[in-house]
């Protein structure tokens, strides 16, 4: 296999013929990927969400599928169903789009909590189970959800457990000035996305996501994880903190970051920078923080700056 930084590098690139500017949200969700996480896109409507999902799904050679969620969307939709065969006299199940590499559920908002609950399991198991028989999934499986967190109606908010269940959540934000240009001329003929090719197989990609497990973690910086997710749960503006979920997961953004940098141990700078995106979705402030307009986002950011940073000799 070539440098896992040169693989790496050459998946960034492929995005960014598509996504405009967004250097952090590209390498977190090439992080999610290495980690073997979900993730979810929040942001206001025509932000590159889907695109984003898009884009990286065309540049890897893997099976994909895509849900757009609806009020009507049933769980079988996603999962799959059981039809009786006549020939056969035998109930043969039918494997619905979550039987992919990656799938993606668009607006995940849209669709009702029954619905969203049938990709619990597939999330935290990587199995599903119907009519009391578990299906495994594929070796590589990731879920990639969008949602717009502006408008409410029509839509149900996703519960805690299922947002425990994304690795990330990213958000996009406005183009600048000179982004927004340098858009409009990419599309002035036709789409990139179109014209991208893909540029990893699922063997490359296997072999990167082990090769992200066995970066080295220092003890100090292992502690270091442990303290901001314990800062979440004494925080006094927080009722509920992150569970080890959220510290393990931390940990694997942390490794794939540091793979991604050339580097074979992770610096505790690296967990800082990914510790928003990890954890802030994973924390309930209290209610009169959001009445203050206190978000997990601005917490995380004052328990990054509160918990001390371990100097790791070289």
């Amino acid at each position: 296999m070539a440098n896992p930084q040169e693989q790496l590098t050459h998946l960034y690139k492929n995005i960014s013929k598509v996504i405009v500017g967004k250097h952090d949200q590209i390498l977190l969700t090439i992080a999610s990927l290495l980690s073997r996480g979900h993730l979810l896109i929040e942001d206001a409507p025509g932000l590159g969400k889907t695109m984003l999902a898009r884009s990286l799904v065309s540049s890897l050679n893997l099976q994909f599928s895509r849900v757009q969620c609806t009020p009507d969307l049933l769980p079988s939709d996603i999962t799959g169903v059981s039809i009786y065969n006549q020939k056969t006299n035998e109930f043969e199940f039918r494997r619905g789009p979550v039987f992919t590499n990656v799938l993606l559920a668009d607006e995940i908002n849209r669709t009702t909590p029954r619905t969203q609950s049938s990709l619990l399991e597939c999330m935290a198991e990587s199995q599903v189970t119907v009519d009391g028989k578990t299906y495994a999934m594929a070796d590589v499986f990731m879920v990639i959800a969008t949602q717009n967190p502006v408008e409410y109606q029509g839509t149900y908010q996703l519960p805690e457990a299922q947002l425990d269940r994304f690795f990330m959540r990213l958000n996009l934000g406005y183009p600048t000035l000179d982004e927004e240009v340098r858009i409009m001329l990419m599309q002035e003929d036709h789409h990139p996305i179109n014209d991208l090719q893909s540029v990893m197989d699922a063997d490359t990609l296997l072999e990167l996501q082990q090769r992200t497990t066995a970066i080295h973690i220092n003890d100090d910086v292992r502690r270091y994880i442990a303290q901001v997710v314990q800062a979440t749960r004494e925080h006094a503006d927080i009722a509920l903190g992150a569970s080890p979920r959220g510290s393990l997961a931390l940990m694997k953004a942390s490794q794939a970051m540091a793979l991604m940098a050339g580097k074979d141990f992770v610096e505790p700078q690296t967990v800082k920078k990914v510790a928003t995106a990890v954890l802030a979705h994973r924390l309930i402030p209290k209610a009169q923080m959001n009445v203050r307009g206190q978000s997990g986002e601005t917490i995380m950011h004052s328990i990054l700056n509160e918990v001390p940073v371990p100097v790791i000799q070289g």
